[in-house]
């Protein structure tokens, strides 16, 4: 008997690209694109269970074996490094992680850099990285006022067009890392359900590859 895979998706526009790939790969679960507020959905046949869920929790719910696979942004998974496996990039959802400031921005090494962000983990690693000290400051709205007010001297955010950073006076002059969503499982669910998972594995990544060669 098949096993049944259980799927945390990302709410959001993400997650519906996710799941028209898992659906264009033999995945689909056609009662998810019902309207309402339900947010558990099966298809047997298919050896699928898909749950909604926020996109910074799709990293738990995989850790903790709820879910036996998922999909979260890179950027998730640097800044709080779940215990899971990595099995691939789906080349969805893809941005750059950023540090920005305004145009005449100069920095003064002679005291710690304020870096005002939502990613802490990643812009201490970052800046490890290069030997420089950095004063983080961490926020959790819009941090593109951060500099203009005075509270830091950049930010480290994600940046998709950039547009909303030259709206707000600012540039982005530094990129930390490429963004892309992943497709993640569960450590004991790897072991027990290998062959189910590594199948959804190499067809999304046969899919994105044929995808990429297209473009």
């Amino acid at each position: 008997m098949k096993n049944i895979v259980n799927v945390a998706l990302p709410k959001g526009r993400l997650g519906d690209k996710v799941y028209d790939l898992f659906e264009k790969i033999g995945y689909d679960c056609p009662s998810i694109k019902d309207p309402g507020r339900k947010l558990l959905f099966e298809n047997a046949d298919a050896g699928v269970r898909y749950f909604w869920v926020k996109p910074s929790d799709v990293p738990i719910y995989v850790e903790r074996g709820v879910a036996d696979v998922g999909v979260a942004g890179k950027d998730i998974l640097l800044e709080f490094s779940p215990d899971v496996y990595e099995l691939c990039d789906l080349g969805l959802g893809k941005c750059r992680m950023a540090v920005a400031s305004k145009r005449n921005f100069r920095d003064d090494t002679s005291r710690p850099l304020r870096v005002a962000t939502k990613f802490p983990s990643i812009a201490n690693n970052y800046y490890r990285s290069l030997g420089r000290d950095i004063d983080v400051i961490k926020l959790n709205g819009s941090i593109e006022i951060a500099p203009l007010l005075g509270l830091s001297d950049v930010i480290v955010d994600i940046v998709e067009t950039g547009k909303t950073l030259l709206e707000n006076g600012l540039v982005p002059y530094e990129t930390v890392t490429e963004i892309s969503a992943r497709l993640i499982a569960n450590k004991v669910s790897f072991k027990f359900k290998n062959e189910e998972i590594k199948e959804i594995a190499a067809r999304a990544a046969e899919a994105v590859a044929k995808k990429e060669a297209s473009e």
